[in-house]
């Protein structure tokens, strides 16, 4: 595709200088995986700037740079406010606008995304519309599972996935959207048919300099020309108020009878719950969800809520939210023929952590064993936080490494040990995650419930740069075979 074609959209001032007629065969954002007839962006990041290495770029076979400052290179180079967002148009336009073929569903909020895309994408497919998702474990096309890096991707992947999905024969997508892909303009151009917001609470504080700042980068989900549909829910303070403060028409979702969408008669078990949802004045359906605690019922709700304003009806709902057993490292019950429960969930901010401890509270016939920590280079005033919640809420506690990455462990660990000491609990410090999982198993009884909470999904731990294997799936079975020899 000549490059004149590709710069077309690219919103505000634009220079170009050299010819354009040039012919592009990719895009590039890393200098090393620059190939002949690539198009390379020079972003500028927080620690290095792309610009640096157009040099290299260009001597692997680039033909053309997109900038914000002219280099001294002899190649075109089109100039922009903004390179960020330029590579969101011209990836869009590169693979053909898929987006623009697809009905987009994106959700926000600083957790229930994934379990919320997983239902979603359920209801839809329940309905008879072949879906796609794009999220924090994985994407899919179809029944195809595609590992992701990010939960909502860089440009140049999203369009890449989008493009397969339109190919393969998608006719919806469901997509998580996170503050960071947001604020770094990543879906610049891409158009909604809903935009839902699940909840507001503390996490990324790393990244962004406040809360105020963190909750207007997700509020641009909602802005003029991005989505057509708001569903939000109504029950969270912050959400509510900033959605409201827009003015415009949209879907509520909560527990409470004055939203539009709502969960009465609920009842909580150990393996799921069930409850009458209401769409005010529309249908009402009884729901057995197989998911646990009252958080899974707010992200059935909007669930629900999205895809009624994607089409779908109360049946597929109902079908839909029912066939969901589990959803990967969130709330995740591990099968391990032993007398009491290994549950294993994502909870890495301290809001998300007192959900699942207060889901697994509330059905526990014995002891609840809580082990988790804390991600190295992010957020560290959550550490103590964590901490306490745990320390009020479990009756033993075994604090050892989550992803430390470039920090000392043992400091992470000591910044939560500030939070639960007050709180009186029993504890122990393990820093290795593998010895901690072996002393939590080895000490669990008959009726207790052992939560590892911080890695979910993933299957690996960032130590030093390093990403070494680590399924604590595996690590359970393993070690249970270990001990039972």
């Amino acid at each position: 595709m000549k490059l004149d074609r590709l710069i077309g959209k690219i919103p505000g001032e634009v220079a170009v200088y050299g010819d354009t007629d040039v012919e592009i065969s990719g895009l590039c954002v890393d200098s090393r995986k620059a190939a002949p007839g690539a198009l390379f962006f020079c972003t500028p990041g927080l620690h290095m700037d792309a610009h640096d290495f157009a040099p290299q770029a260009v001597s692997k076979g680039a033909v053309a740079l997109i900038v914000e400052r002219r280099l001294p290179l002899d190649v075109p180079q089109v100039k922009v406010e903004d390179v960020r967002t330029a590579i969101s148009y011209v990836a869009a336009e590169f693979f053909g606008n898929p987006a623009d073929k697809l009905m987009m569903l994106g959700i926000t909020g600083t957790k229930g995304k994934t379990t919320t895309s997983f239902l979603v994408k359920a209801i839809m497919d329940a309905a008879g519309v072949k879906t796609g998702l794009i999220g924090t474990v994985c994407s899919m096309i179809g029944e195809e599972t595609i590992p992701n890096r990010l939960t909502t991707p860089d440009p140049i992947e999203t369009q890449t996935l989008l493009r397969r999905m339109v190919d393969a024969g998608m006719e919806c997508v469901i997509m998580e959207v996170s503050a960071h892909a947001l604020d770094m303009h990543r879906l610049a151009g891409m158009k909604f048919k809903v935009g839902a917001f699940s909840n507001f609470s503390q996490d990324h504080l790393d990244y962004f300099a406040d809360m105020d700042t963190y909750f207007a980068a997700k509020m641009k989900l909602f802005a003029p020309g991005v989505c057509e549909n708001i569903v939000y829910n109504v029950d969270d303070e912050r959400v509510n108020n900033g959605v409201r403060a827009l003015g415009r028409k949209a879907m509520r979702i909560g527990i409470r009878e004055s939203s539009d969408v709502y969960a009465n008669d609920i009842e909580i078990g150990e393996r799921g719950c069930s409850f009458l949802m209401t769409w005010h004045k529309r249908f009402r359906t009884t729901i057995s969800l197989h998911l646990a605690g009252i958080f899974n019922v707010y992200n059935a709700l909007m669930a629900a809520g999205i895809c009624i304003c994607a089409g779908a009806g109360p049946e597929s709902i109902r079908q839909g939210l029912e066939s969901v057993y589990a959803v990967p490292g969130r709330i995740e019950l591990l099968d391990t023929g032993t007398p009491y429960r290994v549950i294993l969930d994502y909870a890495h901010s301290p809001d998300s952590l007192e959900n699942v401890l207060k889901a697994v509270r509330d059905t526990a016939r014995g002891r609840m064993i809580a082990l988790f920590g804390c991600g190295g280079d992010r957020d560290r005033a959550k550490r103590p936080l964590m901490g306490e919640i745990a320390g009020e809420l479990a009756d033993f506690c075994i604090l050892t490494s989550d992803n430390p990455r470039n920090e000392d462990p043992m400091q992470i660990l000591d910044a939560i040990e500030a939070g639960i000491k007050p709180t009186g609990c029993e504890y122990v410090v393990i820093e290795n995650r593998r010895e901690a999982i072996r002393f939590a198993l080895n000490h669990a009884g008959a009726g207790d419930v052992v939560v590892l909470a911080g890695k979910g999904h993933e299957t690996y731990q960032d130590i030093k740069g390093v990403k070494h294997p680590f399924d604590e799936k595996v690590v359970v079975r393993e070690l249970l075979e270990e001990m039972g020899d």
